[in-house]
């Protein structure tokens, strides 16, 4: 049965911190792969898991830069992982199959945005290909330790940035419309979001859910980078004495905690055992809010629509030349 895209009434909220969430939290025995879990809210995910007790496999393309990040933690291992390159995906999923281990929970983490117009090996614009199809092949490839765990959840990080486009099918690289780096952005977390409920209906039989996750509002992260100081401002993000805050128009702005208390709620909460496919903010489930609504928060109809999910799965698999099929 469809998890209906409507909040459960969970009593947490916008500064809900990971923290709060570990106590009793116990994943003794449970393996975990962050991708991207060495900086920002992956690192932060990345310790609440170790934390409760859970072996994390961090992906990662600077092995030595990750490895340095996650030394003080325990149960923590880095491995190579590009996103933009097939090989280097079916590498790092060949590596862990190969140990013959269940996975747990896999985060799909790591991401880019609003970067200039760059595509990858195959030609795929670079946000559509590192944000979207390297997770969805990441997936795919780890399918059977997924199915192994009996019971695995995967998350995917998605954004209230969904809101700047939908999934463009017909042309979902640039090849021939003009490129907007928002624009591609915003159909790279859309993408995210159709995936995860994809994803949960073609692994519900295995007892694989998924979720989406928007972490909210946060400035102190890389993925900044490609941002001038006009394009912040225009964005509501402001520099007071080297620390960067939002503006009214912006919005709330959360802690790294806070911001990754949802990604672990959607991995480990049992209010979520027997849902899925459904998008999360806030330590709970989101509304759907009108296309055009200025709210900065909950999730846009074309983000969780579930036959544009069945047409973008199906695309992904024509873009990276792998099938799952419908088991």
């Amino acid at each position: 049965m469809e998890t209906p895209q409507k909040p459960l009434g969970t009593g947490f909220g916008t500064n809900t911190t990971v923290d709060e969430l570990l106590p009793g939290l116990s994943l003794d025995g449970k393996v975990a792969i962050v991708t991207g879990g060495h900086s920002g809210l992956g690192l932060e995910t990345t310790r609440a898991l170790s934390n409760a007790g859970a072996r994390v496999i961090v992906g990662s393309r600077d092995i030595r830069r990750a490895s340095a990040a996650v030394a003080a933690l325990k149960n923590v291992e880095v491995a190579h992982l590009d996103l933009s390159s097939a090989t280097s995906v079916d590498r790092f999923a060949d590596a862990f199959i190969s140990a013959n281990s269940a996975l747990d929970i896999l985060i799909n983490n790591a991401g880019v945005m609003a970067t200039p117009l760059t595509r990858d090996s195959r030609g795929y614009e670079s946000q559509f290909a590192v944000n979207h199809l390297g997770h969805f092949q990441l997936t795919f490839r780890l399918w059977a330790a997924l199915k192994r765990a009996r019971g695995a959840r995967v998350i995917a990080l998605s954004s209230l940035g969904h809101r700047f486009s939908g999934v463009d099918l017909e042309d979902p690289n640039f090849s021939a419309r003009p490129y907007d780096k928002w624009v591609a952005y915003g159909q790279s977390k859309s993408a995210n979001s159709l995936f995860a409920i994809e994803l949960d209906k073609r692994g519900l039989s295995h007892g694989i859910r998924a979720f989406a996750v928007h972490p909210g509002r946060i400035v102190e992260t890389n993925l900044l980078r490609n941002l001038s100081q006009d394009e912040m401002m225009a964005a509501g993000i402001y520099e007071e004495n080297s620390v960067r805050r939002l503006t009214t128009a912006g919005g709330v702005a959360k802690t790294i905690s806070q911001g990754a208390a949802t990604t672990i709620w959607a991995a480990t909460s049992p209010s979520l055992a027997g849902k899925g496919g459904v998008y999360c903010e806030n330590c709970d489930i989101a509304e759907i809010v009108p296309d055009d609504s200025k709210l900065q928060g909950g999730v846009r109809q074309w983000a969780v629509d579930r036959n544009v999910a069945t047409s973008l799965w199906e695309l992904s698999e024509r873009l990276t030349l792998i099938s799952l099929g419908r088991t």
